[in-house]
């Protein structure tokens, strides 16, 4: 053996526990799995210096102007084409006239976050900055990763394996983002840090994350204050009706305070901006608790 060269460690010929990979993927190991997911990010978030987040919610079926006014004119050609249009085909024309119509809602994602963005890179301590972060998947995501990166900021995706939907957006920052297992660990990784919460137009997905995040503060199992922004009025309107359930005393009136409707992205920007700096940059208050 070279003089300088080190020698092998001896082997034993056995395979150590975590090194494993049957055992790992195991329903026995699952709560070495969930402690993975929790301790890991921890980590990066760390090394990345992120405190605090603005979590956008909302559909992952949202598209783009720009794509649903592709697909609706495809639509269009076939509607010119086929006469009389199959029952299937107006349906898919009428379904895409409802695209164009909530695509307004990822066009303003977009410019929220580039506007949130823009506005926390202009601070001059990086601890004070404020990233954007969403489920790292289409529609609403991909909009507030979006922003983000038009703004030269980076963002965090919080992406879950699932068997259909679910896409890894291209905008989000890699260095930061993830893919969970667990949905419950993901949810606790989009509350732990999160500083606002922006809750976009959304289906099961979004209505699960939005009612147990109100359900965390209105209880105060969390002490720390967040404005919490509910965007679309006449779709929340339609779909929910908060009024009803102080009516039937379900909740209090008071729980109504929890959050607020915009329909403008330049109101819920110096409503966000405003609060935040309030809540959290004013220097004369210290910093409220998680």
């Amino acid at each position: 053996m070279p003089e300088n060269e080190t020698p092998p460690e001896p082997t034993t010929g056995f395979q150590k526990s975590y090194e494993n990979l049957a055992f790992l993927r195991s329903p026995s190991a699952r709560w070495i799995r969930v402690l993975c997911e929790l301790v890991e990010p921890s980590v990066r978030f760390r090394q990345h210096k992120i405190r605090d987040t603005i979590v956008f919610f909302g559909s992952s079926r949202i598209l783009s102007s720009e794509d649903s006014q592709k697909q609706l004119k495809i639509l269009e050609e076939r509607l010119i084409k086929e006469k009389p249009p199959s029952p299937e085909l107006l349906n898919l024309y009428e379904r895409a006239q409802g695209d164009l119509l909530m695509s307004r809602y990822y066009e303003d994602a977009v410019v929220l976050a580039e506007k949130l963005t823009r506005w926390s890179n202009e601070m001059l301590d990086p601890s004070n900055h404020f990233i954007i972060c969403s489920g790292g998947g289409p529609g609403i995501m991909e909009a507030a990763n979006r922003g983000a990166e038009k703004a030269g900021g980076v963002s965090i995706g919080l992406n879950i394996s699932l068997p259909f939907e679910q896409i890894a957006n291209p905008y989000q920052t890699r260095e930061i983002s993830f893919e969970f297992h667990y949905f419950f660990i993901r949810k606790f990784w989009f509350f732990y840090l999160a500083k606002a919460l922006v809750i976009f137009p959304g289906g099961w997905g979004t209505l699960d994350e939005l009612f147990e995040l109100l359900t965390i503060i209105q209880t105060q199992k969390s002490k720390k204050p967040m404005p919490i922004v509910i965007y679309g009025t006449q779709y929340w309107n339609e779909v929910l009706n908060f009024k009803a359930m102080v009516k039937w005393g379900t909740i209090g009136p008071e729980d109504l305070n929890l959050f607020r409707f915009f329909d403008d992205v330049n109101s819920v920007f110096e409503y966000l901006t405003s609060e935040l700096t309030r809540l959290y940059l004013d220097k004369s208050t210290s910093k409220p608790p998680e």
